[in-house]
């Protein structure tokens, strides 16, 4: 039989109908919780324990938007295996790094996080590890969509997508240990480190996303043969991440951080942008 016409191929799938109808309205109301956590950062707002479900809520609708936007471009079981195997794979990594220090380095997770999975993982963490990675890939993907048909394009993906996450965690480490107090590095002295954590973290993050991606890429690679339209949404996430992020270590005069997260962010979106109008 002979391969159909590309002329007869759709060109604006829509693989999930409920991820089509539920993106927007749970984009907007993540913007919203957004802004709110925000202006309780730029306003130095400490809420009290019964009012920290604002900031609990940042996570799981970050998590909810990045799927439902990755629902619009693939099957829904590729979707939700994906997720699971970030999540697991993220949650066992951080917890085998509380328990032997390694690959990480010692570190100690305070109760602001919320309650912990296995006793030593905040629950929050692995849902950062599903945004991060879905959307650090998406954020490469548009870096990368100049070279889309070369033969190295998808290690260039893999790769650009571990060095997106780590520029994230550069910014993470003193806004978390300084600035919210989320988790601190008992080191000694003279141990090598950027705002108390290891360079060995660095690394470690790295590894980590690499392994992640390794398994979890074959259900994150669309196998139908049709134009999708640009999808702006894993770089809007980023950014907002990543403005939190910056604006947050400014407010503690944590200037060398918010010197590399800027220009990380700022590269990136430049790059990102000038591929998506390829």
């Amino acid at each position: 039989m002979p391969a159909p016409s590309k002329a007869f191929l759709p060109t604006h799938p829509l693989l999930s109908v409920s991820a089509g109808r539920w993106h927007k309205p749970v984009f907007i109301v993540f913007l919203v919780v957004w802004l709110a956590n925000a202006l309780l950062l730029w306003l130095r707002v400490e809420l009290p324990s019964n009012g920290r479900w604002v900031e609990a809520l940042f996570p799981l609708l970050a998590v909810a938007t990045t799927l439902l936007a990755l629902g619009r471009r693939l099957p829904l079981q590729n979707v939700l295996t994906a997720a699971c195997l970030i999540l697991a794979m993220s949650a066992g990594i951080l917890a085998v790094g509380v328990a032997t220090g390694f690959p990480f380095g010692p570190i100690a997770f305070g109760d602001l996080l919320g309650d912990k999975l296995f006793r030593v993982v905040p629950w929050s963490l692995p849902l950062l590890w599903v945004v991060l990675i879905i959307n650090g890939r998406g954020v490469a993907r548009l870096m990368m969509r100049p070279w889309r048909k070369t033969n190295f394009y998808g290690f260039w993906v893999i790769g650009l997508t571990c060095l997106l996450v780590v520029g994230f965690d550069f910014g993470l480490e003193p806004f978390a240990v300084q600035a919210k107090g989320y988790w601190v590095w008992p080191l000694g002295r003279g141990t090598a480190s950027w705002y108390t954590a290891p360079w060995a973290n660095f690394l470690a993050w790295f590894i980590m996303t690499l392994a992640i991606l390794t398994f979890t890429i074959p259900w994150l690679i669309n196998k139908q043969p049709i134009k999708q339209p640009m999808d702006y949404h894993p770089l809007i996430v980023w950014l907002l991440l990543n403005a939190l992020i910056v604006s947050g270590n400014a407010l503690h005069q944590l200037w060398p951080a918010v010197v590399l997260g800027a220009v990380v962010t700022g590269v990136a979106a430049l790059f990102a942008i000038r591929g998506a109008r390829w």
